[in-house]
């Protein structure tokens, strides 16, 4: 019901800059929670970075003061400001939404950090 689309990722430097997108449609329900994750080969996916409607974060250990998570909540979208990007921080980046129904996970978009 809730379709999630994100956009943004790309090829960049080491020690560059992106800022991912999710938007979220076709549903006239509240959004709570809204979260990055991501996930590279042979790896677990793992969260990054949450934030609540009330514009609550958290962040994991290893993108503190590096990454920034925001939301538009007019818009029904949330961002991640990734700045100072490692060759770590390569992955698929995939946007969690949860309102009072269900959770919904966009398709994911490629983030890769080159040296």
């Amino acid at each position: 019901q809730v379709q999630l689309v994100e956009s943004g990722g790309g090829l960049v430097q080491a020690g560059g800059s992106l800022k991912l997108s999710c938007a979220a449609s076709g549903s006239m329900l509240s959004i709570n929670t809204m979260a990055w994750y991501r996930q590279a080969p042979g790896k677990q996916r793992e969260l990054v970075a949450s934030i609540t409607r009330g514009g609550n974060t958290n962040y994991v250990d290893f993108v503190k003061g590096r990454f920034t998570i925001s939301r538009d909540n007019a818009k029904n979208t949330v961002y991640l400001q990734m700045d100072s990007l490692k060759l770590e921080d390569t992955a698929t980046y995939y946007c969690k939404v949860v309102n009072v129904l269900n959770i919904y996970w966009g398709h994911g978009t490629q983030v890769t950090v080159s040296s």
